[in-house]
């Protein structure tokens, strides 16, 4: 058993001869720069609602007392002070960030599938070698 797991490592490492990547079609949204756009609107418009989330009676329950009035009314937005012009420059500062993350992922898919493929492979050499626990001792 002791053996097994000081291998497991040495099995899963990639080989030059096995270190090939494969094939991977990916899918046309992971390719579409129009995506990093629609990803940055989407958390823009998330980040508002995140933002416009009224905070205050659970801060004044959590305190153990009623909420005031103004208190009801207090927001995230009103407790970290982000505006929405701030709000937008920090997104439209993401979007080649996001582009790039995006093009590097690209580049990176399909020796992961391979390390992935090697790995499962690896796994279930590894597994077909475990006695049942169930099998009747002698």
């Amino acid at each position: 058993m002791r053996k097994s797991l000081i291998l497991l490592p040495l099995l899963l490492a990639a080989t030059p001869a096995v270190a090939q990547p494969a094939s991977v079609q990916l899918p046309p949204e992971l390719t579409d720069p129009a995506t990093a756009d629609r990803l940055t609107d989407a958390m823009q418009a998330l980040s508002n609602i995140l933002l416009d989330l009224k905070i205050g009676e659970a801060k004044a329950a959590l305190e153990g007392r009623q909420a005031t009035a103004a208190e009801k009314k207090q927001t995230i937005r009103d407790v970290t002070k982000i505006d929405d012009k701030n709000l937008k420059r920090r997104m439209a500062e993401m979007k080649p960030q996001l582009q790039q993350s995006m093009k590097a992922f690209q580049k990176a898919l399909p020796e992961l599938m391979s390390s992935m493929d090697q790995a499962q492979k690896s796994l279930e050499r590894v597994t077909a070698n475990i006695p049942d626990p169930t099998y009747p001792k002698r």
